[in-house]
């Protein structure tokens, strides 16, 4: 972030780009750094950063644009796009293997993007996918979605902006501000929201765990969110907000955020070591996987243009549904846009809760076909 404000390049290109570089070449390049003990550090600092950035980055959103007739139109948008990409493509990759187990594939498939891996593993065990299918569908799961992700972070800013439009219009600094208020002190702007953030992913995590595995990461996205949307209406922290929006700079918990994004992204890039993956499997499993991401983001900007969504929305729906609600701070610091957090794990959850539903309802549509 700091050689982002001193070299102009790596701003242009984006600190995520440079950082998913950097991380697949340390994954790739440095075997040594294989030990079982620093890959589980590496899927802990994962874990960690999105349940930090996303109370820490929505505390620092303004929700008085809030839409819910966008969301609602984003998401089923979004989830048409998948469905018919995803149904289509059974009936063009079926030939090249067994259709009951291209079944089983196209329900785990619409379970995966348009929930997320939870929906995955209770779908693929409901339509009894044996374990080399399964293994299949998440190594090519992991190459396609990673190349979608290098994707975003490289082309998907000014691509969906300039196809759909720029929804991100940052709001003028009101005079309420600081005209008759005191300025917040340094402990209320750097420390307070914070110590909020944290302690909220704490007592989210906490509640997350009463719940059972296919429904603890759900529920803890839910739960981060919903706490941190309340927080940013107490007195002190849209104090400190206004105070931030009137000298023009982010509030320091969203740049606390960023940075958790941008170790998240890292890690992430840092965990995908192709040689430990199966590549050489059914490559037609490889080829439907393909078609279902990018298929399905061609058929949602053209429901964009249809129903005038900007393209800050469509990206972040499309991130939400193919990568899941965690991924969506990340499109957020890429568009520079916090205000679209909300949005997108609001479709991300909505996807979560209807995956297992459409991934076993699309199965017994499709198995005897």
């Amino acid at each position: 972030m700091l050689l982002a404000r001193r070299w102009r390049w790596i701003d242009k290109v984006s600190p995520m780009a440079v950082l998913y570089v950097v991380g697949l070449l340390v994954a790739n390049l440095t075997p040594w750094l294989h030990d079982s003990q620093l890959l589980a550090t590496n899927n802990l600092v994962g874990n960690i950063c999105i349940p930090l950035a996303i109370p820490m980055m929505l505390i620092a959103c303004s929700l008085s644009n809030w839409s819910t007739g966008k969301a609602l139109k984003a998401f089923l948008s979004g989830l048409v796009a998948v469905l018919v990409v995803t149904i289509a493509g059974f009936f063009l990759f079926r030939g090249q293997g067994d259709p009951h187990q291209f079944a089983q594939v196209c329900a785990v498939a619409v379970g995966i993007y348009t929930g997320g891996i939870p929906n995955m593993g209770a779908i693929a065990q409901g339509v009894g996918m044996d374990q080399t299918t399964y293994l299949y569908v998440t190594s090519y799961d992991l190459i396609i979605t990673g190349l979608y992700l290098v994707f975003v972070i490289c082309f998907g800013k000014p691509l969906f902006r300039r196809l759909l439009g720029n929804g991100h219009q940052p709001k003028p600094a009101t005079s309420a501000s600081t005209a008759d208020t005191p300025s917040p002190t340094p402990f209320q702007r750097h420390v307070v929201p914070a110590l909020l953030a944290l302690l909220i992913a704490v007592v989210s995590y906490l509640l997350s765990t009463l719940f059972t595995d296919s429904l603890s990461t759900p529920m803890l996205i839910l739960i981060l969110t919903t706490l941190a949307i309340a927080a940013s209406f107490l007195p002190i922290v849209r104090h400190v907000n206004n105070d931030a929006r009137h000298r023009d700079t982010q509030p320091t918990s969203f740049t606390l955020g960023l940075y958790f994004v941008y170790l998240f992204c890292f890690s992430i890039a840092n965990a995908c070591d192709m040689r430990q993956m199966n590549l050489v499997g059914s490559l037609n499993i490889l080829w439907y996987i393909l078609f279902i991401i990018f298929g399905s983001l061609v058929l949602q900007v053209i429901f964009a243009k249809l129903l005038h969504l900007d393209g800050d929305t469509t990206l972040v729906t499309s991130v939400a549904l193919i990568n899941s609600p965690p991924f969506v701070p990340l499109v957020a610091a890429l568009l520079n846009n916090k205000e679209i957090i909300v949005l997108g794990i609001t479709v991300g959850l909505l996807g979560y809760m209807m995956g297992n539903y459409l991934g076993l309802g699309i199965y017994f549509l499709l198995v005897p076909a």
